[in-house]
């Protein structure tokens, strides 16, 4: 009977101690895991430094392993967003605890926070230890040291004269590789100190944040891939591609000197004489198609536009992405050629053809139609994201060149650079000493684009280097677009930073790009494509 009695208390006492073990492993579950958020987020809890209030970040760093953006620990509390470019802040972004994120930091938040992919769930087990969580690193496109000689030359000085040239600090670089769509470097001006942003938001501080959202040059715009603009004369670049693509012309279609000088009248609407560009100088007619590229002639680019046609010349802008979104790892503004999606008058669709009109585009958005004409007619999906990799370096997620399509034919490429050849050589961009004298092989079409209401124009050059035109399938290894607000003459404006550009990418970084020979002094003579000083 005793035996029976104390094995009966034993097992009571078993199941007593099993229950209360049920009942705390429950308790530590139910208090650690399943409202774990709610109690670190209290603020009567002594303890805010766990879990997701102090995460590891993951880091981001450029192409050849460059950091640009890392986590730094706080005291024993916590870890702080640095950045270590301020020439990439819109790009990246910013990352701040309980305020939005923006730039890579927003669009990427899954990788870098760990909550996506293996690190996720290696995350699961640091929330239970109440280890911080710890992100994957990104790596990008961009070459810092062409990042750096881009930030640089932006502020190379220009001859203001507040007539032609006015001062600038607003507007946009974009360096790609056409050939796999890379971006090798991206600025945009003005721009903003994004460890101050951290640093002042962390302490509950707006002031800096509301200076620059209140700030009316929109240092917190990433201009490159949001600010919409007239084109100006660029845009001739993508009907000439149309226009040659659709064998609606050719380099050397003839127009008379009325068509070339205008006034003609399109729909009831009169182009020219103003903004032929050529009164001055052409002594002989006929002149040609590409001498009208040369000498950014709107006369005759209004009416290429308009004897292309509407449905062509929008078919084309559709294949270069104008009018949806185009495939990025970053969101892009649309760019536009109609006005609210309406049909196009004549004279409308003659105003557009020659950068004016209806046409608002981002500067992304002529990187593209430049990388169309130097990559042989190919069109590269834009890469800024090389790779995501975990802490140990797994490769989680690699990207590689993607073709987006063939909008035009490799002729119909070749044909438009060595129109962009007679640009510099010859034309609009030859004023640029600069631009003229280089041994890069610059090519390039200029833009001086009308915003109206008083203001100076925006200033813009596309261009491709290095070109060499004994070689028809010279194919440039990198493209270069710039802009800047409000700037005046395209040419004299932009031409200076971009030759300085592509000097020291391909003395100090590219040195295996071969460059061209010498151009002949006589290539605009015998080409007819100047009249002027030749014998």
């Amino acid at each position: 009977m005793e035996i029976r009695d104390i094995s009966a208390s034993i097992r009571h006492l078993t199941i007593i101690f099993i229950t209360l073990f049920m009942a705390l492993s429950a308790g530590l579950v139910y208090w650690q895991v399943v409202v774990a958020q709610q109690v670190t987020s209290n603020p009567h809890n002594g303890r805010p430094c766990l879990i997701s209030n102090a995460p590891m970040r993951g880091r981001i760093f450029d192409r050849n392993g460059v950091l640009l953006a890392d986590s730094t620990q706080i005291g024993n509390c916590g870890y702080v967003r640095h950045y270590y470019d301020p020439s990439l802040a819109g790009l990246i972004g910013y990352y701040v605890p309980g305020y939005p994120a923006t730039g890579i930091e927003a669009t990427f938040n899954n990788y870098l926070s760990g909550q996506v992919g293996a690190t996720s769930l290696g995350n699961d087990v640091n929330h239970l230890l109440h280890r911080p969580p710890v992100g994957d690193d990104i790596y990008l496109t961009i070459d810092e040291r062409i990042q750096k000689i881009a930030n640089q030359h932006f502020d190379d000085p220009v001859p203001v004269d507040n007539s032609n040239v006015f001062k600038s600090d607003r507007g946009s670089v974009i360096i790609t590789d056409p050939h796999t769509g890379e971006i090798l470097a991206m600025v945009s001006r003005p721009s903003f100190d994004p460890n101050k942003i951290v640093s002042t938001l962390l302490a509950g501080n707006l002031t800096y944040f509301n200076q620059l959202n209140a700030n009316p040059e929109q240092p917190l715009l990433e201009r490159p891939l949001y600010g919409l603009y007239a084109p100006g004369s660029t845009f001739k670049t993508m009907t000439l591609l149309a226009g040659l693509d659709s064998n609606s012309t050719t380099l050397n279609q003839p127009f008379s000197q009325q068509q070339a000088l205008g006034p003609v009248q399109i729909n009831g609407q009169d182009f020219g004489p103003v903004g032929n560009n050529i009164a001055g100088y052409t002594l002989h007619y006929p002149v040609t198609t590409e001498y009208g590229f040369t000498h950014s002639d709107n006369i005759i680019y209004a009416q290429i536009g308009v004897h292309t046609g509407q449905t062509t010349w929008l078919d084309y802008a559709k294949k270069f992405y104008i009018g949806q979104q185009i495939p990025f790892d970053l969101p892009v503004a649309i760019s536009t050629v109609q006005k609210n999606g309406q049909p196009l008058q004549s004279n409308e669709l003659a105003a557009d053809a020659f950068g004016q009109g209806f046409d608002f585009v981002t500067p992304m958005q002529m990187s593209l139609i430049d990388n169309i004409a130097a990559n042989n007619g190919q069109l590269m999906r834009p890469m800024l994201i090389s790779k995501i990799v975990d802490r140990n370096g797994a490769v989680i997620q690699s990207y590689t060149p993607q073709q987006l399509g063939a909008p035009v034919s490799t002729q119909t490429a070749q044909a438009v650079r060595l129109a962009m050849y007679g640009v510099v050589r010859c034309g609009s961009g030859s004023i640029v000493q600069q631009l003229f004298t280089s041994q890069m092989g610059i090519i390039g079409k200029t833009g001086t684009a009308e915003v109206g209401g008083g203001q100076p124009a925006h200033s813009w050059l596309i261009t491709q280097a290095p070109y060499n035109v004994n070689q028809a399938d010279s194919v440039p290894a990198l493209t270069i677009i710039a802009m800047k607000e409000n700037a005046g003459e395209g040419g004299s404006v932009i031409g200076p930073m971009i030759a300085h550009m592509y000097s020291d990418i391909f003395t100090n970084v590219m040195k295996n790009v071969q460059l061209p020979p010498a151009p002949s002094a006589a290539y605009c003579c015998q080409t007819g494509l100047l009249q002027i000083g030749c014998p």
